[in-house]
């Protein structure tokens, strides 16, 4: 009777925690490394091969290339790299052999759509949006948008090999910055109040990522200029 008691608490028991596991929501990012060990400590190495991902179905996520030797993105379970070919020109290839001493990633199924306000054009603008319109929701999340920019600078970074890191100038070092006008776009980013040096640098809630529809040009974002009109914006649906 005891044995028979006991079991049926234990399967009450398993039965709550797959309950509970069940109510777990599906977006909630992964976060691996730290910038901050990267740009101050110089630690460069991978932490994380994006191979060993498990589910890549609807995945999502962003990083730099281990030993800065370049940028990464996930949209819609397609992994890509950029690297640097010249001032004018970079690589851009579809692949998850890579590895990234920092990166951020979540599965979403299920986005919630909007069209971006008009006067939301700024990444300055963006932020303090996106902090006012997701006061109740989980956090950190990924976040999409898609539409045109009218004018962007992003980067990707090319680190010298062998470079020795203890600030972010010098991981900086080697970095070409490329400028994009009336680009159709789709842009992954990052938003969290509490991984200021972890994910994000130390003076935004942001980290973006910005590939074009002909999937050529890829890297991190640094400014942009949306065009009125054109942009939705895409949050997880909880």
């Amino acid at each position: 009777m005891k044995f028979k008691i006991a079991f049926i608490g234990l399967a009450s028991w398993l039965l709550a925690i797959c309950s509970v596991n069940a109510q777990q929501p599906g977006n909630k990012v992964k976060v691996v490394g730290q910038m901050k060990n990267v740009m101050w400590k110089g630690q460069l190495h991978g932490n994380i091969h994006l191979d060993t991902i498990a589910d890549k179905k609807k995945l999502y996520g962003l990083g730099p290339v281990e030993y800065l030797a370049g940028e990464i993105l996930i949209i819609d379970g397609k992994a890509y790299k950029s690297t640097v070919v010249s001032d004018t020109k970079m690589k851009v290839e579809e692949t998850y052999d890579i590895k990234a001493p920092f990166f951020g990633y979540a599965n979403i199924a299920k986005w919630r759509e909007q069209t971006l306000p008009d006067s939301i054009q700024t990444m300055q603008q963006l932020e303090r949006y996106l902090d006012k319109v997701t006061k109740t929701s989980p956090r950190p999340f990924m976040f999409k948008l898609s539409g045109t920019v009218a004018e962007a600078t992003i980067h990707v970074v090319n680190l010298p090999k062998g470079s020795k890191v203890s600030s972010p100038d010098e991981a900086h070092q080697g970095q070409k910055n490329y400028g994009l006008k009336n680009k159709s776009s789709d842009i992954i980013g990052f938003f969290s109040t509490q991984h200021k040096a972890i994910l994000t640098h130390h003076d935004t809630f942001l980290h973006m990522h910005l590939i074009t529809d002909d999937r050529q040009q890829m890297g991190h974002l640094d400014q942009v200029l949306f065009k009125k009109g054109t942009v939705k914006l895409y949050l997880p649906a909880e």
